[in-house]
């Protein structure tokens, strides 16, 4: 089983920054990708950014050249520096980590996901 855990999230004024962290933890797996998600109240969840194996990165239109993806592999660890922060960023922000997870001899997909951190712009 791998776990997976947020933190960062908070108040910040409009054209601020904050850096969201995930740290996976757990045994025997490897993590392939890993995602920033988020649902803002009423909306459906988004994939945010998302940074593979190889720091190939993904960003949603809405965020490009303001947030950056980034993970530290050897820690499991990835973060979002978040900049320019605007009321349309107010969200529980979740972070998914998919890979494969090795238990009795065999490899089985895995996609874990944390409990979520909340971030709240005021403008």
């Amino acid at each position: 089983q791998v776990q997976v855990v947020e933190s960062g999230g908070g108040l910040v004024q409009a054209g601020g920054s904050l850096r969201l962290s995930c740290a996976a933890s757990g045994s025997s797996f490897t993590i392939n990708t890993m995602g920033w998600y988020r649902q803002a109240p009423g909306k459906q969840r988004e994939l945010v950014a998302a940074i593979s194996s190889g720091e190939s990165t993904y960003y949603v239109d809405s965020v490009k050249g303001r947030f950056s993806i980034s993970r530290d592999s050897a820690k499991n660890t990835v973060y979002l520096q978040m900049n320019s922060l605007n009321d349309e960023d107010t969200a529980f922000y979740y972070c998914n980590a998919a890979g494969i997870h090795r238990f009795a001899g065999s490899s089985r997909p895995f996609s874990s996901w944390g409990q979520g951190t909340q971030v709240i712009v005021s403008s």
